[in-house]
């Protein structure tokens, strides 16, 4: 029997002088590659004939040329030069090879490209930032208009440290106003809602604030700012802005036993000093009672020494502001006027149509103490209405 002869099989003998068959040709044949001068770049090894990807192969084309550079701070390897005349193979390509052709002008520690950046000390020209001023600069102080020349001084409700009170909690573009202008009072205009109303039509739609000074009859001090003119609507209006407060008013204490008071401003009560009649006459360049305490007798002329003013009382202010429990900021209809609501029909300020009678109790919205000294119920002896941001 012939022997069987396998196909896979490949003769390694020398071939002879004459022609002859191999035995069997492999299926495929491989050809070791060929040995070069000098190595290839990434660009060389990593084109797109070769099966790499666009992307992939301009990613380490990048890093190849940022790790070449390193070696020679400022300038370009040559192959960067070599494939600049090329087409950048992506978007990216074209990127870092503009970004390594870049000068270091950050710095002379680097450029954030080749060597990390980190900025001088000072930059060029020698000019330093300056710091901004500490602080918001100062508000300038308020101007209330509005009284006439005969309303007198009792029947005025507001005053300038009550209302730089009110304006710590305004809004921000309503702080900068430095002139409020009275709309509504009620020693000047009537006790009347519907006047007060009507005075308000021409505010109406317009981005200004309103503060609202109510009085009762134990001269408490207090009210809401409103941010719409007050109107007659079927339902409440006005926004978060809104507020309560109130302000109670608290003579100064009496200086303590140890205190100075040779040069004291206020009226105190003391004892009058058996030596005081042997005192020397004041210069003739002082007022007669100028050094002497108010009360006390002036030797000079015999009489009292005048009472020197009276220091002002310490606002104790108290601000209730928006919680955001409920929408009920702001009621108004002809019969009443109301600010704020929620808990059982509750309202945190309210007051009637002829403004002699008001109500004021603890509400969701505000989250409030009774506003007035009289309780819940009180007698209104004095209302205004006040606009801020109209001019």
């Amino acid at each position: 029997m012939p022997a069987r002869q396998d196909s896979n099989l490949i003769d390694f003998s020398p071939p002879s002088s004459g022609y002859s068959t191999p035995v069997s040709r492999p299926s495929r044949s491989y050809t070791p590659p060929r040995p070069h001068s000098r190595p290839q770049s990434p660009s060389q090894q990593l084109s797109p004939g070769n099966g790499g990807g666009y992307g992939f192969g301009s990613a380490v084309l990048g890093l190849w040329r940022r790790l070449s550079s390193l070696e020679t701070p400022g300038s370009i390897p040559p192959s960067a030069n070599a494939d600049a005349a090329s087409p950048p193979h992506s978007h990216a390509h074209a990127k870092l090879q503009h970004t390594a052709s870049e000068p270091a002008i950050f710095g002379s520690t680097g450029d954030g490209v080749r060597r990390p950046f980190i900025p001088p000390s000072q930059p060029p020209g020698g000019l330093r930032r300056t710091p901004s001023p500490r602080g918001l600069p100062s508000l300038e102080p308020l101007s209330l208009s509005g009284y006439h020349a005969d309303t007198d001084s009792d029947e005025r409700l507001l005053t300038r440290g009550l209302a730089e009170q009110i304006r710590t909690f305004l809004p921000e573009r309503l702080k900068i106003a430095d002139s409020w202008h009275l709309v509504y009072s009620l020693y000047q205009d009537g006790s009347s809602l519907a006047t007060l109303y009507k005075l308000c039509e021409e505010y109406r739609g317009r981005r200004v604030g309103f503060v609202l000074v109510v009085r009762d009859g134990k001269d408490a001090t207090f009210g809401a700012y409103l941010t719409e003119a007050p109107h007659p609507a079927p339902s409440y209006f006005g926004t978060g802005e809104c507020f309560l407060w109130r302000a109670s008013l608290h003579p100064p204490l009496p200086p303590p036993p140890s205190a100075d008071t040779t040069n004291i401003n206020y009226r105190t009560a003391t004892i009058a000093s058996p030596a005081a009649d042997s005192l020397p006459p004041p210069p003739a360049t002082q007022p007669p009672g100028h050094h002497l305490a108010p009360g006390a007798m002036d030797p000079g002329t015999g009489k009292l020494a005048p009472p020197q003013s009276v220091p002002a009382h310490s606002i104790r202010f108290q601000n209730f502001a928006y919680t955001g429990a409920n929408d009920y900021c702001i009621f108004c209809e002809t019969k009443f006027l109301s600010v704020g609501g929620g808990g059982g029909g509750r309202y945190g300020l309210w007051l009637n149509d002829s403004l002699s009678l008001g109500h004021s109790a603890p509400c969701d919205t505000f989250l409030n103490q009774s506003l007035s000294d009289e309780g819940e119920k009180f007698d209104v002896f004095g209302v205004e209405l006040w606009v801020i941001g109209a001019s």
